[in-house]
């Protein structure tokens, strides 16, 4: 007996609110197209996630490195975005030394310092709870973002306390053809007060407005070493887009800041005694999570100076 194909029944007409993130696959791309994937010489490197994160192995950081062991370090930094090193029983000073292989190291005045004015100390405890959970870029309210940072944990709360790191050009990479069609060539306004105020003290803060006045970034930065798109806003200091009535603005931001929510494009780090993690600051966003009240969490940072987004 054959069975009339041409018949469908109907579906009841529904919806869910337009602007979300839909099922389906993703667009995982590690490397800049064409880029090939070549083995490292000097260390050990373990994925820990498709296309974010990576644990390195044979490498002391409280040691000078070498030119060849800088460039192939390097290499993976822009080919995993994050990296993490596991017992790495250093001081503040090798701490920075590692960094210096970079560039020059930047100053946070709005932070609390460690034991020099180039280390971010921060330390949480039930008294002093942390912040830093929001999905944000390090100090996009300067004219020149910081190129990476590198963290050390100085206190492991005995559960929790991890770090989750997205890959920017990954969301690029999976935002619809019109919606980057329509965001490329785009500017946004970054300012440190909507971040910062959260938690700060209202006299500090407006002492400071004058040296950190409102900065433009492109909505879509191009990564200076990779040649890679990279969605360049979030949520902690990114105000408004340049040009835009405020309602559509607010609309099209909050649509570009959930993209870091997606969990393929993440990794996600269990922090142990003496672990180091080393970001690209121009290509990620991270995201602190704060779930280890009332233990003590404490953490110190040195952040390397970068350049201005294009």
């Amino acid at each position: 007996m054959s069975v009339d194909q041409s018949f469908r029944p109907a579906l009841r007409r529904v919806r869910v609110p337009a602007g979300g993130i839909f099922e389906g696959p993703r667009v995982l791309q590690r490397l800049p197209e064409g880029a090939p994937s070549r083995p490292y010489d000097l260390f050990g490197l373990r994925p820990l996630g498709r296309v974010i994160g990576a644990e390195i192995d044979g490498v002391d950081l409280g040691k000078p490195l070498t030119g060849e062991l800088r460039a192939e370090l390097n290499r993976a930094l822009l080919e995993w975005k994050v990296l993490f090193f596991r017992d790495q029983d250093i001081t503040a000073a090798q701490q920075r030394e590692f960094a210096r292989n970079w560039g020059p190291l930047e100053t946070n005045p709005l932070l609390p310092q460690g034991d020099s004015d180039e280390v971010s100390r921060f330390s949480r405890s039930a008294a002093m709870p942390g912040f830093e959970n929001v999905w944000h870029v390090d100090v996009t309210f300067r004219p020149n973002p910081a190129l990476g940072s590198v963290l050390r944990l100085v206190r492991v709360p005995p559960v929790g306390g991890d770090t989750i790191w997205a890959d920017m050009a990954a969301a690029y990479d999976n935002l619809p053809a019109d919606v980057q069609r329509r965001i490329n060539g785009l500017r946004a306004v970054h300012d440190f007060v909507p971040g910062f105020s959260r938690f700060s003290d209202h006299e500090f803060l407006a002492a400071r407005q004058d040296e950190f006045p409102p900065v433009e970034h492109p909505v879509v930065r191009i990564h200076p070493e990779t040649g890679r798109c990279t969605l360049f806003v979030n949520q902690s200091f990114t105000t408004h887009i340049v040009g835009m009535d405020r309602d559509e603005s607010d609309e099209l931001l909050r649509y570009l800041f959930v993209q870091a929510h997606v969990p393929e494009f993440q990794v996600r780090f269990h922090w142990t005694e003496n672990a180091v993690a080393f970001w690209d600051n121009r290509a990620t966003q991270h995201y602190a999570v704060n779930d280890y009240a009332p233990e003590v969490r404490i953490a110190e940072r040195v952040a390397i100076a970068g350049d201005r987004p294009f």
